[in-house]
């Protein structure tokens, strides 16, 4: 296989990461078997939507589809805000939520949005991932459906990107830093 320019390494094949979102939505189909109401998935982009895409294909669980945009900036944990450029439309309270990262990395932007939903009494709220930096978390994040735990690396493919690029890759791939 030849690389884009900038991609040093594929870190988790095509092949993989299909099974695993198979996998996956198994298990989110069992654990929503018995809901009443459609289940509310929330994508939070733009890393998420291919990841998401594939994923809401393979369940059979009843759905509505939703997408938030988050910024956060900041020198420090303490410090950082996080500002919500796109909220949901969809009324949550008394329903089943699921959000849906591309990579959980500190936290510190998950968390906030949980803060922000939970405010609306969603049933429940539930968290499914991609990818997960555990090295680098500065908040706890309880993840309830996780694709692969990674080292610290740089990544691009499945919606991630590096500077915008790499989000069409089907693969994960290590970022060069040189």
């Amino acid at each position: 296989m030849i690389l884009p320019e900038g991609i040093k390494s594929v870190l988790i094949e095509e092949k993989i990461i299909q099974e695993k979102i198979n996998e996956l939505s198994k298990l989110i189909d069992m654990e929503y078997r018995d809901i009443e109401t459609p289940l509310v998935v929330i994508g939070l982009l733009k890393g998420s939507f291919i990841f998401m895409s594939d994923l809401v294909k393979k369940m059979s669980t009843p759905l509505v589809v939703d997408f938030m945009i988050a910024s956060s900036y900041g020198d420090s944990m303490e410090n950082t805000e996080v500002t919500i450029l796109k909220d949901i439309d969809t009324h949550i309270a008394g329903r089943h939520v699921l959000i849906v990262e591309d990579i959980i990395d500190t936290g510190i932007t998950l968390t906030k949005i949980e803060e922000i939903l939970s405010t609306r009494n969603p049933k429940s709220m539930k968290i499914c991932t991609l990818l997960n930096k555990p090295s680098r978390r500065k908040k706890d994040v309880n993840i309830d459906f996780n694709g692969f735990d990674i080292d610290d690396h740089f990544v691009g493919g499945m919606g991630l990107d590096f500077a915008q690029k790499y989000r069409n890759l089907p693969y994960i791939g290590i970022v060069s830093q040189d």
